[in-house]
Order: C-alpha cells, then structure tokens, then sequence
C-alpha cells in the first residue's frame, strides 16, 4: 500500500476546502515548503500537490510555491490543478515535478 501525502494550494497556502467550496477553505500551513518537507520526513514517498487555484481559473496560479516545495524535498511529485497545455506541462517538469496530472484537458481532449 501506497500513502500519498498531498497538499492543497491557495493563494500560496496549504488548505482543505470544505465540500470543495473555495470560499470554504481552512489553511493548515502558510509555508508549502516546510509542509512538504514534514511529509518527507514522516516518511512519504511521493507527494500529491493541487494548485486549487489553478484547477479553478483553468490557468496555473501557484508556481512559486510549487517551485519551493520541489526544492525542498527529495522524494517525487505529482502535481494536477489548471494543467491545459503542453507548455504548462513542460514547464512544470523543467521545474523538477515528476508526474503531472490532467483533469479536465484529459476529458475535453483524450
């Protein structure tokens, strides 16, 4: 079995949103960073990301906080939310994530 730690980004925060409701979040850590890197240590071995913001303007909204977590952990990363285009993607791997997901392209456009 496979545990996969995620964070939930907003405005650069990491959050639970209640019901999927964005005016319905919670933030949990203003430091992704430091978040990603405390599910390292407790031992995850690959970590989930969600830019929210990103899945919500169709449009990528959290790099730098993206980039941050990615240079703060040594463990692979998976990243979804307002990933449309082959640039996007590129740009996300250069960056250092390993796997990127695709939600509502991959459905539009299989």
């Amino acid at each position: 079995m496979i545990i996969l730690p995620a964070i939930d980004l907003k405005e650069g925060c990491c959050v639970r949103l209640e019901q999927g409701l964005m005016d319905k979040d919670t933030v949990y850590n203003d430091d992704p960073a430091a978040q990603a890197l405390q599910w390292q240590e407790q031992g995850g071995e690959l970590l989930h990301i969600v830019d929210l913001d990103g899945a919500f303007a169709g449009v990528p909204k959290n790099q730098a906080a993206i980039k941050a977590i990615v240079e703060a952990i040594d463990i692979p990363s998976e990243l979804g939310g307002g990933i449309r285009d082959m640039q996007t993607i590129e740009a996300y791997l250069e960056l250092g994530v390993n796997r990127v997901i695709l939600g509502t392209i991959a459905k539009d456009n299989p």
